[in-house]
């Protein structure tokens, strides 16, 4: 009984020191098309069972919950039914062999608890020739409190400022992505030639207060006119030069502010709509499902049922919104789930004001020196479109001081691309093309 005993004792111990080896972050890497895609589980102990996350780095996706995470005799299976996506791996040492499953797919996959660090050779580090100040500032008109950096140059007088207004998406001061921190970058390399930067956390993100998930871009305009008003009122700040930059969705919320506030001494969009934004989501969807290798017929396909979506949604009533889109799901022969899920994306506040939003009258309203930049291979934010309508739009308004750039070769995160397509960000060690900072930072120089 003695000896039984002691055996239960040690099979337990077995078991306890095995949980513990199998709980951590493990780290990994699916070779998908050719391009490499990490992946990162999370396990830890719940009780007697475990449970995990899973983070896709380089699709900018973190904490995904896994529904299954089981841990049996050095086996570990997590799986994701709502994903139709599943591991399962042998632990041995420290490392977990195994196949990675999602769909049709199979892939052999290895973990390690050894972390995978990208190369970021432009990422700045410390110390800087520069100043540096953590700062926050007030959105009084929704109780939001924003916190950011400002940088500023040494031994300059009378030196513009930048805000720097991020993207779709909860973004933090650096708009860190997939291992990329733009904002940084920008930042650093515009205070080191004279230039002031003001960068801040999304409400919601980091340090910054709020909900970001219920917020539209006209909330986010609010913040960014937060932003400038803080700005206003400090002493070391000439407030006649003050200048808006906004990237992507930001390049949306830069003209919004400049058009009401005169006092803004210019703007910048890096990849920035100038068409109405159901127009720039069905050119997106256009142009990554046509480089991915979709058959013609069923891009043209889905292109028209989303047009059909995105035209009920700028021309009728929004009390009526949900009855067309069932009235037309129908129509299309389309299930009740899918025009469930339909309904919903529009129910969204955030991306009813984005569907929604018209640059053309706004862009109409903006009279500071502007620069528009975007790139021939952005599957974004198609740059030929988008750049022809903000120059069109602009001068419609009598606006003169205008400056387009189309970057040859670059993505949407202005980044010296192969493809332009998402896919390929992580794997592009550059973080951003210096001849786009310089373009930036000669602009500035020439109007301020």
């Amino acid at each position: 009984m003695k000896n039984l005993l002691l055996s239960f004792t040690f099979l337990l111990i077995c078991f306890s020191v095995k949980s513990q080896e199998v709980t951590g972050s493990w780290y990994g890497s699916l070779e998908v098309q050719g391009q490499k895609l990490r992946i990162v589980f999370h396990v830890e102990e719940e009780g007697a069972n475990f449970k995990s996350t899973m983070d896709s780095p380089d699709q900018g996706a973190k904490g995904i919950p896994m529904g299954n995470t089981i841990f049996t005799h050095d086996t570990l299976e997590i799986s994701a039914p709502n994903l139709m996506m599943k591991f399962t791996g042998v632990l041995n040492n420290e490392e977990i062999k195994g196949t990675f499953q999602q769909g049709g797919l199979q892939l052999p996959l290895r973990l390690t608890q050894k972390e995978t660090k990208l190369n970021r050779p432009q990422t700045p580090t410390k110390p800087y020739p520069y100043m540096e100040e953590e700062i926050t500032f007030e959105n009084t008109n929704d109780t939001v409190t924003l916190a950011g950096t400002l940088t500023k140059p040494k031994n300059v007088k009378n030196f513009p400022t930048v805000i720097l207004i991020s993207g779709s998406g909860p973004q933090n001061r650096n708009e860190e992505l997939m291992g990329h921190q733009p904002f940084l970058v920008l930042a650093d390399y515009l205070t080191r030639n004279g230039i002031a930067v003001l960068r801040y956390d999304d409400r919601g993100v980091g340090v910054s207060t709020g909900r970001f998930d219920t917020s539209t871009i006209y909330d986010f305009a609010e913040d960014t006119k937060a932003a400038v008003n803080y700005l206003k009122n400090r002493k070391d700040i000439d407030k006649n030069k003050i200048i808006l930059l906004g990237h992507s969705e930001g390049g949306m919320v830069a003209p919004l502010v400049a058009s009401k506030d005169k006092t803004i001494a210019g703007i910048i969009t890096l990849a920035g709509p100038g068409e109405r934004l159901d127009k720039v989501l069905l050119q997106q969807q256009k142009d990554i499902y046509s480089r991915s290798g979709m058959p013609k017929a069923t891009v043209d396909s889905i292109i028209s049922l989303n047009k059909g979506f995105y035209d009920i949604v700028n021309t009728v009533d929004k009390s009526q919104i949900n009855k067309e889109f069932l009235k037309y799901g129908q129509s299309k022969s389309m299930s009740n789930i899918e025009i469930t899920q339909q309904i919903e994306s529009v129910s969204d506040r955030w991306f009813y004001s984005f569907i929604t939003y018209d640059p053309k009258e706004i862009l109409q309203q903006v009279s500071c020196p502007v620069l528009a930049i975007n790139g021939s291979k952005d599957m974004q934010v198609n740059g030929d479109q988008n750049l022809t309508a903000i120059k069109n739009n602009l001068a419609q308004g009598g606006n003169k001081n205008v400056t387009i750039k189309e970057m040859e070769g670059l993505n949407h995160l202005f980044q010296k691309a192969v493809t332009g397509m998402p896919n390929e960000y992580a794997q592009i060690e550059e973080t951003m093309s210096p001849e786009v900072l310089e373009i930036i930072k000669n602009w500035i120089d020439l109007n301020f």
